[in-house]
């Protein structure tokens, strides 16, 4: 897909819908199969969401692997780009390299977990990162689902700690370290657990037009889970 010459760029860091190989975490509570056609919904969704936005460009960046996989998957709807290196901090890192580095755009990485996020909050950070150096969106549980930058900057991301309860605390810590601004986005959570998912499936009875894939397969579960 051609650069849209838009100066907002909306990338969503996915894998490919493997058995075993995404949120790992509902495993305890859902069969493999169950897990994966969950997550090919949140990937539908998350996509839609990002398309809603006016004047931003999507992407998605994944493991090398997975290249093929979800190019068929997103279709027209995403450029799809292979990182550099293994794991989330490798992912992060290859975003702000690819897209920002000497570009100047405002670019946010998004997980594929929250596609009921409000769109205006997406709106909302893309504001407040003209302002900013960094925007960030806190989850509940210590981490972050959205991290935003205009540059590359190489020492952003740490090594250790990504999936721990201080995955947001180290992210601040170097942004102080490197004298960045940060602003925020509206605190949010994301679906890693089984009780994240009832959650879920509660606010989606009230409003299923936010993520529709979701609300229609959480339907399902909720009817054979109790």
């Amino acid at each position: 897909m051609e650069s849209s010459g838009s100066d907002r760029v909306l990338v969503i860091m996915a894998k490919a819908p493997k058995p075993g190989a995404v949120k790992t975490r509902l495993a305890s509570s859902l069969s493999a199969e169950a897990v994966t056609a969950f997550y090919c919904c949140l990937l539908d969704d998350t996509l839609a969401l990002a398309r809603s936005l006016g004047d931003v460009e999507v992407a998605i960046m994944c493991p090398d692997s997975d290249v093929n996989e979800l190019a068929r998957l997103a279709g027209n709807q995403a450029s799809v780009v292979a990182q550099k290196g293994e794991g989330l901090v490798a992912g992060l890192t290859s975003v702000f390299a690819y897209f920002a580095e000497g570009h100047q755009r405002r670019t946010i990485a998004f997980n594929s977990d929250s596609p009921h996020l409000p769109r205006s909050v997406l709106e909302d950070a893309f504001e407040t990162l003209a302002a900013h150096d960094v925007v960030v969106g806190p989850t509940h549980d210590g981490g972050y689902y959205l991290v935003g930058a205009k540059a590359f900057h190489r020492t952003l991301f740490a090594r250790d700690g990504m999936g721990t309860s201080s995955a947001l605390e180290r992210l601040l810590s170097r942004a102080r370290a490197l004298e960045l601004s940060v602003g925020f986005a509206a605190s949010f959570y994301d679906i890693d657990v089984a009780d994240d998912l009832s959650r879920l499936a509660a606010e989606l009875q009230l409003a299923p037009a936010r993520a529709p894939r979701k609300a229609a397969w959480l339907k399902e579960w909720d009817s054979t889970a109790h």
